[in-house]
């Protein structure tokens, strides 16, 4: 959505009454001063003729404004309410939250692993987002920088790194351009710079609602002993990036409201950045929950639902490979049964975690990588031989081809891919681009917890095609809409009549 597209007088209400509903959604440019502001920030209104609005904190900065020192664009909720409708410009986001264009800029290369061309690429980002896809990865990496410099004690190198700079002086060049100053003249005195060993914590926007005790919910009832530990307050889990090892714990922010506290502890800092999308994904902070709302709102048969359980979001995984494996292992048993034969292939297969590293008892190992798994012996685990084949065809292939499992594909594509190895199905392929490819359409139809949610009145079930038929009106966000079917069944008794 470029800056053209937006109703500029709509944006100038909203500013006007700082409407945190659109806190994410659009950029206030003020021509006087050369500053972008998120639209709640507290500086006296400008005038009409002396403001700009932008559809991303990137077409702000590409158009020559620097960020606001105030109200600090960087903490804004990082919202894509075009989600859904440009698959490749949300799978280009998700590379690029990656690092994918962090050490060369490479637009080509990135263009290449979507499957388009460079040209095409530039034009849909100019189209959605106002601005170039490098624009998009700089304004990333300064927004990060400068939350690093307000919030922590990194040194300004440890920040660069964290940030994904491919040098200090690279960083300081980009901030002396943008800010007309040093990196270091942005940062508030109070203690001494931390050391590469501590534990970095930052806090995460997202828009409301949020229900965060329904997420939390969900990814407790699924935690991988030794591996993940979910109280009803926060999440914490093992994590590991190349062979390296630490833990995050996320909660939500006792001291600001519609934020999320992130703690992380991780040797390597030039991995933040990575891990800061993957928490993102996790707790799904990128989606706009009043857009979904309002589509979703529109079917009869969901607007209770959804009315029920304002902000509800759809779990994301830290690993694909991770999700994947969970998916095949939990084919045909229960959640419980699931988890718990998670926990065993993790002790027998995973890495014991470093001494030190865990935030809490419990954080005992890392989940096995693909490699790990493609060459185990899986037959010491109770469950059927077809199914460890499974397994270990899933981690061959994984392990062959990284990108099996990252957002490169459009769904078509990667549910086509996974229900090509075996095992695999269309209800397990959809289940992953629903968690692991962060898909918004993805639908598991034949999901009979889904069919049970859609039970007529006399306790029949629908069967997975006229499933499938209904949730046609559900797009683009047919994902959510799983989400709040599933969470109308907490506290339904079961039905001990047969799926038809």
């Amino acid at each position: 959505m470029a800056s053209m597209e937006l109703d500029q007088d709509a944006c100038y209400r909203a500013m006007v009454t700082r409407d945190a509903r659109f806190d994410g959604r659009l950029f206030v440019a003020v021509e006087t001063t050369g500053i972008y502001c998120r639209p709640i920030c507290p500086a006296r209104t400008p005038k009409r003729e002396n403001v700009r609005f932008f559809a991303s904190a990137a077409a702000a900065q590409e158009a020559g404004f620097r960020p606001c020192l105030r109200c600090r664009p960087d903490c804004s909720p990082e919202l894509a309410s075009w989600r859904g409708t440009e698959s490749t410009v949300v799978r280009a986001l998700a590379l690029i939250e990656q690092g994918a264009l962090d050490d060369d800029d490479d637009v080509e290369g990135l263009a290449e692993r979507l499957g388009v061309g460079g040209r095409q690429l530039r034009r849909l980002f100019a189209q959605h987002l106002g601005a170039s896809p490098n624009t998009v990865a700089q304004t990333r990496r300064v927004l990060l920088a400068k939350q690093l410099i307000h919030d922590t004690q990194l040194s300004m190198t440890m920040i660069a790194s964290a940030a994904g700079f491919g040098s200090v002086r690279r960083f300081n060049e980009t901030f002396l351009r943008l800010y007309k100053r040093p990196p270091s003249a942005l940062r508030r005195k109070h203690g001494e710079p931390a050391r590469g060993g501590d534990a970095i914590s930052l806090s995460l926007s997202y828009v409301p609602p949020y229900d965060f005790a329904a997420l939390l919910s969900f990814l407790a009832a699924r935690a991988i002993p030794g591996v993940e530990l979910v109280s009803s307050t926060s999440y914490a889990r093992t994590i590991a990036i190349d062979g390296v090892g630490g833990t995050l714990e996320v909660s939500p922010s006792r001291t600001q409201e519609n934020r999320l506290d992130l703690t992380v502890r991780f040797p390597k800092l030039s991995a933040l950045p990575s891990i800061l999308g993957r928490v993102r994904q996790i707790f799904d902070l990128s989606a706009d929950p009043v857009t979904i709302a309002e589509q979703l709102g529109q079917d009869a048969f969901l607007a209770p639902l959804v009315n029920a359980r304002p902000g509800l979001r759809v779990p994301g995984a830290w690993d694909g490979f991770e999700l994947a494996v969970r998916a095949v292992l939990g084919q045909q048993i229960t959640v419980v049964a699931a988890t718990k034969l998670c926990g065993t292939l993790v002790s027998v297969f995973g890495s014991p975690l470093a001494v030190g590293s865990s935030v809490a008892a419990g954080l005992t190992h890392v989940f096995p990588t693909p490699a790990r798994l493609a060459a185990a012996d899986l037959s010491v685990l109770p469950m059927p031989r077809a199914r460890s084949a499974a397994l270990v065809s899933l981690a061959r292939a994984v392990a062959a081809d990284p990108g099996l499992l990252n957002p490169q594909a459009t769904l078509d594509e990667a549910v086509r891919k996974l229900c090509a190895l075996p095992g695999i199905g269309e209800w397990t392929a959809q289940y992953i681009a629903m968690r692991a490819l962060r898909e918004p359409d993805a639908f598991p139809a034949a999901d009979v917890a889904l069919q049970r949610a859609l039970a007529r009145a006399d306790g029949s079930r629908p069967t997975a095609r006229q499933v499938l038929s209904q949730a046609a009106r559900w797009s683009p966000w047919r994902s959510y809409a799983a989400l709040h079917l599933w969470a109308s069944l907490v506290g339904r008794p079961v039905s001990r009549r047969p799926a038809a």
